[in-house]
């Protein structure tokens, strides 16, 4: 508690005492305004000089000066440098983190190389800013091999890598350590599933733990899904994804090379195709040409690029693979950026329909 002058006012003219003292700047920002029965008191910087008392006047009927024991405010974070500020050196916050990643009760973070020994320190700022959050993860690797896994470091918290994470009505389970899994994605996978129409058959080339297949399934009654992954830790959790979300019959998951799985079942079956596989869609152009229908369907192809003109670079790898397997693309779509990978690097998408 901390005794300072206050200004006495009936309730029902506290907004209109606070906005002059505001303007007065006699408002102390430091202290929380109290309410006793039908009065609040109003802390103050100072006491008021005559001027102030002749001002007040002209908007209050009634107030009084006196002191007052108030609490102090807690002060809310808004910001990881909020938090931080005084726990680390000045010239360091500007190299915070800028983004953060949550999935379910997992906040993931990349940590720059001059902050490394204070990621712990940051690691436990993200906690106190983010209270639903129980592990935090720091990037250790970039997202390597047919996994497509990255290595983290637990930086705060329970250590976890497993949670469920919640997205446009679906909970997913996820393990980060053992599947690939970006919530960067979470308005591609809402776009994709509201293009879809009743009664298609969708192969999902890399479908991971179900992001896009589960909810095609959730939003639509006539509809089947198959979901390919090499990944047997993916499978496993799409799975559960399946039967956790009740779209058992609507998805059927399939474990292994989508090329092998195309070839020997999925043949000319489909009316859509999803590629998310940026790193490497383009080498499997071929196999989605021999899963599309003869009369034509959409392929949604995901790409890495760092051209000047990311969009139109996307589009001509697309366009010249489809050709090389004696398709065509008969019209593009849509082509977007999904994200920033990098300075001048992007992530696309493009949306062709292909004959």
């Amino acid at each position: 508690m901390l005794e300072a002058p206050c200004l006495r006012v009936p309730k029902t003219s506290g907004e209109t005492a606070i906005v002059i003292l505001r303007n007065l700047n006699l408002l102390n920002r430091e202290l929380t305004v109290e309410r006793i029965g039908a009065y609040l008191c109003i802390p103050l910087v100072k006491m008021p000089l005559p001027a102030n008392i002749k001002e007040l006047r002209k908007n209050l009927s009634k107030f009084e000066t006196l002191t007052y024991n108030f609490p102090k405010r807690i002060k809310r974070h808004h910001s990881l440098m909020d938090v931080l500020e005084g726990k680390l050196p000045p010239n360091l916050l500007m190299s915070l983190p800028r983004a953060i990643d949550f999935v379910g009760e997992i906040a993931v973070v990349s940590i720059p190389l001059e902050l490394e020994h204070h990621k712990n320190t940051i690691g436990e700022a993200i906690m106190s800013l983010h209270k639903h959050v129980h592990t935090v993860l720091a990037k250790s690797s970039a997202v390597e091999g047919v996994y497509r896994l990255r290595e983290f470091q637990v930086i705060a918290g329970a250590g976890e890598t497993e949670t469920i994470h919640k997205e446009y009505g679906c909970a997913y389970h996820v393990d980060l350590a053992k599947a690939y899994f970006s919530p960067r994605l979470s308005h591609e996978h809402d776009r994709v599933s509201s293009l879809v129409q009743e009664g298609e058959t969708v192969i999902d080339m890399f479908a991971g733990v179900g992001p896009f297949s589960v909810l095609i399934a959730m939003r639509h009654e006539d509809i089947h899904v198959y979901a390919i992954d090499v990944n047997p830790d993916a499978i496993h959790l799409l799975k559960r994804n399946v039967r956790s979300n009740r779209v058992v019959g609507r998805v059927t998951p399939m474990l292994g090379d989508a090329r092998q799985i195309v070839r020997k079942r999925l043949t000319s079956v489909a009316d859509r195709v999803i590629m998310n596989l940026p790193e490497r869609a383009r080498e499997y152009v071929d196999v989605a040409c021999e899963a599309v229908k003869p009369e034509g369907s959409v392929i949604h192809y995901y790409d890495f690029t760092k051209s000047q003109n990311p969009l139109e670079a996307s589009k001509a790898r697309l366009i010249e693979a489809v050709e090389r397997s004696n398709h065509s693309v008969t019209e593009i779509l849509s082509a977007r950026k999904v994200r920033a990978i990098a300075p001048y690097a992007w992530q696309i998408v493009v949306d062709a329909e292909i004959r």
